[in-house]
């Protein structure tokens, strides 16, 4: 029997404040590179939650999603990943725009998180060879076009909180 492929679902903040966005400058494999604050759903909560914590992990800044800019499917190929499972990873990414809330100083951010920086459109577009995934821009320029969907788009069943 053929295991059963299974894509990461992975959620993405898109802050954005007077025309800049918020990314993250992190390690990764393939060196320091920029991102939304971004990361994986962890079981028992919602893409919505998921979204909230990853921002305030990567960025100290507090974030509550108010809108879906769009649903994202991208393969990820690392030619020479010391264990084979990471070699070839599809995305499927939730990436939410809202306010962005306070920096809550002091806080510490997520290992591997070297700094957040603030980036115009244009710096956003330049950097486009230091982005960790394509659709770091993508998410940004559908941002930038007013692409809104209402979070009532998704729902999360009480039985992923361990509830009927």
């Amino acid at each position: 029997m053929t295991p059963r492929w299974k894509p990461s679902v992975t959620v993405a903040a898109v802050m954005e404040r007077d025309g800049r966005y918020l990314l993250i400058e992190e390690h990764t494999p393939e060196g320091l590179r920029l991102n939304n604050p971004a990361g994986h759903l962890e079981p028992g909560e919602s893409l919505v939650q998921a979204c909230a914590r990853e921002a305030l992990e990567e960025t100290a800044h507090g974030f509550m999603p108010d809108a879906l800019v769009g649903v994202y499917l991208a393969r990820f190929q690392r030619p020479e990943a010391a264990d084979p499972t990471e070699q070839d990873i599809t995305y499927l990414r939730f990436a939410f725009t809202g306010p962005v809330g306070a920096l809550q100083a002091g806080r510490q951010l997520d290992d591997g998180i070297v700094r957040v920086c603030w980036l115009n459109l244009e710096e956003v577009r330049a950097s486009a060879d230091r982005h960790r995934s394509p659709l770091v821009l993508q998410c940004i320029e559908d941002h930038a076009r007013q692409q809104r969907h209402p979070l009532t788009l998704l729902h999360t069943h009480p039985s992923v909180s361990g509830g009927g």
